[in-house]
């Protein structure tokens, strides 16, 4: 028995990537370690489902890959620097410029993706004659022209419309080049935003792009995250659990303790404020969240020790998905998965 594992369905990865892959030609962003879920499987899985690319954010996470027996196209997306441009090129992969004088210091061989900044206001030129210029001193090394979307996970389309304006007119100085801009949430929201590729990330993971419930889009969460229950203790009106004593019990129960806490990636603001699948049914977490255990109010009719306690996943018909762990937090599910620490193998399902 393990403490804690965060299981993986690389099946799950490759159905949402052909549901994804059959909306437009589909690269697949596998950045921060897959998401919390592992580069190396999720990018296998990906190209089993379609994916005709793969997109990292850094030149080691390009370098792992290829490390690894990954082969294909493949995009960092990330800034980098000189040093990392030779591990970047060494690896096979196109890189992202927008400026002048860093084109001209690359190598003959560099493939490139022009950047535009249409709203995002983090990499890429605001200018497009800028733009425009880097594009033509590429010649024949531009591989591509992208942007990228600052609200596509919003209700209001104004600014996505603002932003998707400003690259239609830039692009159509360029024609016949590969254009890519979507990411998951434009990806499923806006056909006109899919252009020549979509660059999903959060989707492929079956993770919903909008915050709420991914099967909404038909899409299938691949992580889930168990643990077990390592004690069963009794607990009488007053006494307490965790540090701070932000449990105290008002009532005779049981409590559980399960060996997962925040040096694993569930984070300590959890304290008091989320649930436990056991056995199917929820327990709420009882008291602080440490760095390795939390406690459960397991009521009258505790499950023995032992029993499997699922903390993102589904059983008997209860599910506790990242989207319900973010909302909890006021955060986005990106994070909760992201956030899982090394010490949690992760296993495929």
């Amino acid at each position: 028995m393990v403490r804690a594992v965060a299981r993986i369905d690389v099946g799950a990865i490759e159905r949402n990537c052909a549901r994804l892959a059959a909306l437009a030609p589909l690269c697949a962003v596998v950045k921060a370690d897959g998401y919390g879920h592992g580069a190396v499987a999720a990018a296998r899985a990906a190209q089993a489902g379609g994916a005709s690319w793969l997109a990292v954010a850094t030149a080691r996470e390009a370098q792992h890959l290829r490390g690894e027996g990954i082969d294909g196209p493949l995009l960092i997306m990330g800034a980098l620097s000189p040093d990392e441009v030779a591990i970047a090129l060494a690896a096979r992969a196109d890189i992202v410029a927008w400026r002048e004088d860093f084109v001209a210091s690359l190598p003959a061989h560099a493939r490139v993706h022009v950047k535009l900044d249409t709203g995002m206001g983090r990499l890429g030129t605001r200018d497009p004659d800028e733009a425009s210029r880097v594009v033509t001193a590429l010649g024949d090394r531009c591989a591509g022209l992208m942007t990228h979307f600052a609200t596509a996970d919003e209700h209001d389309p104004a600014f996505l419309d603002e932003q998707l304006a400003a690259f239609h007119a830039w692009i159509a100085r360029h024609p016949g080049r590969l254009t890519h801009a979507a990411n998951s949430a434009a990806a499923l929201r806006r056909p006109d935003a899919r252009f020549d590729m979509v660059r999903c990330g959060i989707a492929i993971y079956g993770m919903d792009p909008f915050h709420r419930d991914p099967a909404a889009h038909g899409l299938e969460p691949a992580l889930e995250l168990v643990s077990y229950v390592a004690e069963v203790k009794r607990c009488e009106p007053g006494q307490s659990a965790g540090y701070g004593r932000r449990f105290v019990a008002d009532r005779p129960t049981w409590l559980g303790t399960i060996p997962i806490g925040y040096g694993d990636g569930y984070r300590r603001a959890l304290t008091n404020n989320a649930d436990v699948l056991i056995d199917g049914r929820r327990f709420p977490v009882a008291g602080t969240v440490s760095m390795d255990n939390i406690t459960v109010d397991l009521g009258t009719d505790p499950p023995p020790r032992g029993a499997e306690a699922v903390l993102i996943g589904a059983r008997g018909g209860e599910r506790i998905l990242a989207e319900e762990l973010a909302a909890r937090l006021g955060t986005i599910n990106y994070e909760i998965t992201c956030g899982l620490s090394a010490r949690v193998p992760r296993e495929r399902a």
